[in-house]
């Protein structure tokens, strides 16, 4: 770990750019067979692969349903 007294203030600036820079998606096949996703949140999003198929089929209509609720939706960076 870092020791941050250490640190100019451009170096803090710095690390905290980074942490807070967003994430590359990254994907990985768990021992089970599912696909996990991982970078959209603190935990990977892990479905089996008839999951992703009736997820990527439903599109259009989680889209619409995120626009029609679009008032009532938090955003995370």
């Amino acid at each position: 770990m870092t020791n941050l007294n250490a640190l100019s203030k451009e170096q803090l600036i710095a690390l905290l750019q980074a942490a807070n820079a967003p994430k590359r998606l990254s994907m990985k096949v768990s021992e089970k067979g599912a696909l996990s996703v991982y970078g959209l949140g603190r935990f990977p999003v892990t479905l089996y692969a008839g999951q992703w198929e009736r997820l990527f089929a439903a599109q259009a209509e989680i889209k619409a349903f995120a626009a029609a609720n679009a008032s009532l939706l938090a955003t995370k960076p």
